[in-house]
């Protein structure tokens, strides 16, 4: 299994809060980047990891970094020149719990498997690159073309699902991980 750390936004809503990029940002003394690329290596010791970024302090022990081609919107974070079959991407901006990498890494599946907690979607399993592949072009050519107001993660589960967009209700295709993770998005994030 390869492992992608969507580490490459923006971070317009955390602003380099406290001269820290949030994918640095330390919890008991760990950077969420450092966490899950251990969390990883506990559960699988010769995965490859990747982490797509073009900071270069992005560079962690386990993992290497790359840098996307193409970063445009929200939805390049899934690196279109690395989908391929049997990857997971993991957001680089989230703190997962022991559980949540056992769910995650443990899940199998013969498509494509979300994972998410009602509010955010926090992790993709791949197994067929080409079809998920599709979903993510179709979400992004929906979002040019002015037909979806956002095109994330979300948007590529609905595509994937079957639903309507915007409606998140939970199918076979989406693993429910309530309290399993924390996302940081903003400076409020951190100070809950």
């Amino acid at each position: 299994m390869l492992y992608i750390i969507m580490a490459d936004g923006k971070g317009l809503r955390w602003n380099n809060y406290n001269h820290i990029p949030k994918h640095l940002i330390t919890i008991e003394g760990e950077s969420l980047l450092a966490r899950t690329v251990r969390l990883i290596k506990e559960r699988e010791p010769e995965a490859e990891i990747i982490i797509t970024s073009h900071n270069p302090q992005y560079e962690i022990e386990g993992a290497r970094r790359y840098e996307p081609k193409n970063n445009v919107l929200e939805i390049d974070r899934f690196t279109a020149e690395l989908i391929q079959d049997n990857i997971c991407f993991l957001y680089g901006d989230t703190f997962y719990s022991d559980r949540a990498m056992d769910v995650i890494t443990g899940a199998e599946t013969k498509e494509i498997l979300f994972f998410g907690n009602g509010k955010s979607i926090v992790a993709v399993k791949v197994a067929d690159g080409e079809l998920f592949r599709g979903h993510v072009n179709r979400v992004r050519q929906l979002y040019l073309d002015e037909k979806l107001d956002t095109c994330k993660g979300w948007q590529v589960y609905q595509s994937y699902a079957g639903l309507e967009f915007g409606d998140k209700s939970p199918t076979e295709h989406l693993v429910f991980i309530e309290d399993e993770t924390r996302d940081f998005n903003s400076p409020k994030d951190l100070e809950v």
